[in-house]
């Protein structure tokens, strides 16, 4: 019994006939597809996204300080809230900023995909914060209503406009970057956070200057934290279907099996069929097909190959060829699954 199996990034691109597979009616065909290309252009994402997050953890941790110190001065819950976020931002970033920075790193034997799973890690660490963060400002905003705290509303309002003018800038730097990228999403959507609530801070300032109702402070920090949180679920629930080795957004194991059989005449049937991905952009597949009669195991894995490519934007395919009925059938991890995809 022969089983697909993965090449790590640093390996040529290159087809395989085992001649002792072949006596079990298996060849295996690997590929990167257009990984030379797509590595081309991961590089200078990652570049230019390692330069527009540095600029803004440079920006945020900046502002921060200024915020914690009005949000002290004024005794405003908005200014603080955002303060707060401020600091998870700049933890946030500065993680974001290593995960792309070691993320470059070769692969190793030991780590076949090299490290670029360090941006998912991140993107998903930075979601749970944003969900620390919001639980908190819900919780101070409840304590505040049973018991006002009065706000210096000049002093809040100075410091508010100070920290969307940071956030504005933060925001434009990483506004132009991947946002296919989940780590750079991540960032993003933590300045967007911030942004929403220095507008938060500024609106409760203003409110308190002209009428002194002072729950308006509280109020607008939980409705930013609302807002908070429905970023934070989704960054969340990417991050970790990633992690989960879940099949890539938009794509069905269903549909590449349709899609190969009634599209690339060199294949009689697909099965076994995994799809996963290393990010958010980079996807990977393996699978088992029956050749059309007549066709060589080298035409079949290529076609298959320029197929997943061409339709699915996957960069790594690993095909198992079979001349035979397939003897993984009803013993491999997952049969239920994959004999409903057999159809």
């Amino acid at each position: 019994m022969a089983h697909s199996h993965h090449d790590h990034d640093g390996h040529p691109h290159r087809n395989h006939d085992h001649g002792h597979e072949r006596d079990h009616g298996h060849d295996h065909g690997h590929s990167h597809g257009h990984s030379h290309s797509h590595a081309g252009h991961d590089h200078l994402h990652g570049v230019t996204d390692q330069r527009r997050i540095g600029w803004a953890l440079a920006v945020t941790a900046a502002f921060m300080v200024i915020e914690i110190v009005g949000g002290l001065l004024s005794g405003s819950l908005a200014l603080l809230a955002d303060a707060g976020h401020m600091v998870s931002d700049t933890a946030a970033l500065g993680f974001s900023w290593a995960a792309i920075h070691y993320g470059k790193r070769p692969a190793t034997a030991r780590l076949s995909y090299g490290y670029k799973r360090l941006e998912i890690l991140a993107a998903f660490v930075n979601g749970c914060a944003l969900f620390v963060i919001a639980a908190w400002i819900f919780v101070e905003a409840i304590i505040r209503f049973a018991s006002p705290v009065p706000v210096i509303g000049k002093t809040m309002l100075v410091v508010a406009i100070a920290g969307l003018a940071a956030n504005v800038v933060s925001f434009l730097v990483l506004h132009g970057g991947n946002r296919e990228n989940l780590n750079l999403r991540g960032a993003w959507l933590h300045v967007v956070g911030d942004m929403l609530g220095s507008v938060a801070a500024i609106a409760a300032a203003c409110v308190i200057l002209a009428t002194g109702w002072m729950p308006i402070d509280p109020l607008l920090s939980i409705l930013v934290a609302a807002i908070i949180l429905k970023g934070a679920w989704g960054i969340i629930k990417s991050s970790a279907h990633i992690l989960l080795e879940g099949t890539p957004e938009g794509v069905t194991l269903a549909d590449i099996k349709a899609d190969l059989e009634q599209n690339v005449a060199e294949v009689r049937d697909a099965h076994h069929i995994h799809a996963w991905s290393i990010t958010g952009e980079r996807h990977l597949v393996t699978l088992h097909v029956h050749p059309s009669p007549g066709v060589p195991s080298h035409e079949v894995v290529a076609a298959v190959q320029r197929r997943l490519a061409l339709s699915f934007n996957i960069e790594h395919a690993t095909v198992q060829v079979e001349e035979e009925i397939c003897v993984d059938v009803h013993t491999s991890q997952g049969g239920d699954a994959q004999r409903t995809i057999r159809g």
